[in-house]
């Protein structure tokens, strides 16, 4: 009789091991998922994909040919009698936009050109622009590969180097012009770093104009500005 209570305490011993044991090991195991696989936690929130697409404290950095085609037309009370136009040009631009959100930046385009004027009298001569501009930009699909984008602000343009003259005698401008300016384009996304753009640009500038001290008018350029080219994201 006592060996028969002996081995039922046995088996009872046995028997509440096997279900602690059990039941630590099922304690541990993390649940799994329909496919088989630990639940493991997530965060939640967007992660950044470094092999495509532009995020906030990226550098852009773009080089394109540029064709400026001037709308130019005067004001006043002599210059528009004169028929004044400005001749296009095709010029290298450098600009650099750094993304102060996933989807707005700051750019700045740099670029001079040299223009020709000619007028009912004849040739008038030529004159540097220097247009430096500013633009707030909003870039759509900025995680995507092909990444359309918009941008307004504002125009410094710096005339100089002028030998504008009519009839010998010195056309005098305004040196400075401030106006608006819109842009709209596109990066296409070509590998990790580089990518190829395409561009437009309208500007408004303006000088006023005089002829040994007697007012002529102002000339209005406001050129509609196309570039291609390619960019680099650092």
């Amino acid at each position: 009789m006592k060996h028969s209570l002996g081995a039922v305490a046995i088996a009872a011993a046995l028997l509440t091991g096997n279900a602690v044991f059990s039941g630590s090991a099922c304690a541990q195991t993390p649940p799994q998922t329909s496919r088989g696989t630990p639940d493991t936690a997530t965060t939640p929130g967007f992660i950044k994909n470094s092999a495509q697409g532009v995020y906030a404290g990226d550098i852009l950095a773009r080089v394109r040919a540029i064709g400026i085609m001037p709308d130019s037309h005067a004001s006043g009370s002599v210059l528009p009698t004169l028929g004044v136009t400005v001749n296009n040009a095709i010029v290298p631009e450098l600009d650099f936009t750094y993304m102060i959100l996933d989807n707005v930046g700051v750019e700045l385009i740099l670029g001079m050109s040299r223009h020709q004027l000619t007028s009912n009298l004849g040739h008038l001569g030529g004159v540097n622009v220097l247009p430096p501009t500013l633009l707030l930009q909003y870039h759509f699909n900025h995680a995507g590969k092909v990444r359309p984008y918009v941008g307004a602000g504002i125009n410094y343009t710096r005339f100089w180097n002028s030998n504008l003259n009519a009839g010998g005698t010195p056309i005098e401008i305004r040196n400075h012009s401030v106006g608006p300016a819109l842009q709209a384009g596109v990066d296409i996304q070509m590998t990790k770093y580089l990518f190829f753009n395409v561009d437009i640009k309208k500007i408004w500038m303006k000088t006023d104009t005089s002829l040994a001290g007697t007012d002529l008018g102002t000339l209005h350029i406001d050129p509609l500005i196309v570039g291609v080219g390619v960019g680099m994201k650092f």
